[in-house]
């Protein structure tokens, strides 16, 4: 079982040193896999009475891509995991090359983590349409693959058209490994098809157990291994003591996840040192985990 950390993208702050500071020390701690969340725009509730969203534009988010081309020169040896990139809102051919490219800069350290997303209102920014994200994320996951293994590609779907043409340079891993997050019955379908791993976003309760389990069997439906998909539970710290991290950790070995994340976020911590003492609790306590 390996283990990552979540970066703290909305509390991290701007400033180059400190996030380098971060990686370093995160690196340096013996974690595996870093991951970062992903918004492009952030919404104003001001304009829009009843928001829901879990995110404004007053959370500050990095850019992936972009944050992971910095993180492979300061810190070569984490593997970096988008957790989870919104595909949909996205031009599939580009973000096959931006992956490519980090795959180049981080040896084959990249993983993607893609999913449909929430925030209708970066969709309309991005000029994507929000209502058909489900059905066209297949289709992506399939064009990045085919950009990703052949030198040239020919292809026509209903949503992409490729003539003749393909990425220079490709990447170390051919095709780079696609997870999914997702908890709908029909994501959950779709995962257990064409991903590679998943995010759940339940933690190891009865809840994520029965999950988890109907998530293998539509794997076996779709004849594949589900010991062949990985499984990266996800633990946050926030209001909780180092034995129940533990205990959550235990269980989702048992349940026989591949990966475990630990998120700092949402702790009250006040500085990037606070994360990182949290992070160095954590991985004293799970060695033996892992």
């Amino acid at each position: 079982m390996r283990l990552g950390v979540i970066f703290p993208q909305t509390e991290i702050g701007a400033d180059p040193g400190v996030v380098r500071e971060y990686a370093q020390t995160v690196e340096g701690l013996g974690y595996d896999h870093l991951g970062a969340y992903e918004h492009v725009l952030g919404a104003s509730p001001a304009s829009r009475p009843g928001w829901q969203g879990p995110y404004t534009h007053k959370e500050m988010f990095h850019e992936p891509f972009v944050l992971f081309g910095y993180l492979a020169a300061v810190a070569p040896k984490l593997e970096l995991v988008t957790e989870i990139l919104v595909l949909p809102q996205r031009q599939t051919a580009l973000v096959a090359k931006q992956a490519a490219e980090v795959d180049i800069l981080t040896g084959g350290r990249l993983r993607l983590g893609v999913g449909i997303g929430w925030n209708a209102v970066e969709f309309e920014a991005l000029g994507e349409d929000f209502h058909t994200r489900g059905r066209r994320v297949e289709e992506q996951v399939r064009v990045l693959r085919a950009l990703w293994t052949n030198e040239l590609v020919t292809m026509k779907g209903r949503w992409h058209t490729i003539t003749d043409a393909g990425l220079n340079p490709l990447p170390v891993q051919r095709p780079i490994p696609v997870w999914m997050g997702g908890t709908a019955d029909a994501a959950l379908r779709r995962i257990a098809r064409i991903a590679d791993g998943w995010f759940p976003r339940e933690g190891p309760t009865d809840r994520g157990k029965a999950r988890l389990e109907a998530f293998r069997t539509y794997a076996r439906e779709a004849g594949r291994d589900p010991a062949a998909i990985g499984v990266e539970g996800r633990i946050s710290v926030a209001r909780r003591t180092p034995d129940e991290w533990m205990a959550e950790a235990q269980a989702w070995r048992a349940l026989g996840a591949t990966h475990i994340a630990v998120n700092t976020m949402g702790a009250g911590f006040r500085s990037v040192r606070d994360h990182l003492n949290a992070l160095r609790q954590f991985k004293e306590a799970a060695t033996p985990l892992v």
